[in-house]
């Protein structure tokens, strides 16, 4: 048993020893400042769209829309990619990192067909996001119905 231990810890020691120390301020400062960036451009294409006189609702939805287009043109030019090394999980805004994980294996399966290749794969990254994500929502759902029916 001791034997293990050791190998174990010797091993340990030795990864330990080889990997890079990871620089956690300067990713979470780009994390910030990007993903900051990011949220700035949606800001702003709301406050247009509002000065443009549209509802706050279909102003969300304008806003939703094109931060969808410019993630998913970008990750085509694969300009997204570079970006997200740079930023980390500053990139991973719900809605651009969402666009990156549905057009990056579309991309990547293409060759494949439009059927078995972009149409089945496409989904591999985001499918159990959307899956769980659902799921919880719809249990959510049942125990607020149940919860506010007995009021």
């Amino acid at each position: 048993m001791n034997n293990i231990t050791d190998t174990v810890k010797q091993y340990q020691d030795y990864v330990d020893k080889k990997s890079p120390n990871s620089p956690i301020l300067k990713n979470c400062i780009f994390a910030f400042l990007i993903g900051g960036l990011i949220c700035s451009i949606g800001q702003i294409i709301l406050f247009y769209c509002l000065y443009k006189g549209l509802d706050e609702t279909t102003s969300g939805t304008i806003v939703s829309i094109i931060l969808i287009a410019i993630s998913a043109f970008l990750t085509g030019l694969n300009i997204f990619n570079k970006i997200g090394k740079v930023a980390g999980a500053g990139s991973l805004i719900p809605i651009t990192g969402f666009a990156n994980s549905i057009v990056s294996p579309a991309m990547e399966y293409k060759s494949e067909g439009f059927i078995m290749g972009v149409g089945a794969k496409m989904f591999t990254v985001a499918g159990p996001v959307l899956v769980y994500g659902i799921s919880t929502s719809i249990i959510v759902g049942i125990i607020y119905f149940i919860l506010n029916a007995g009021m």
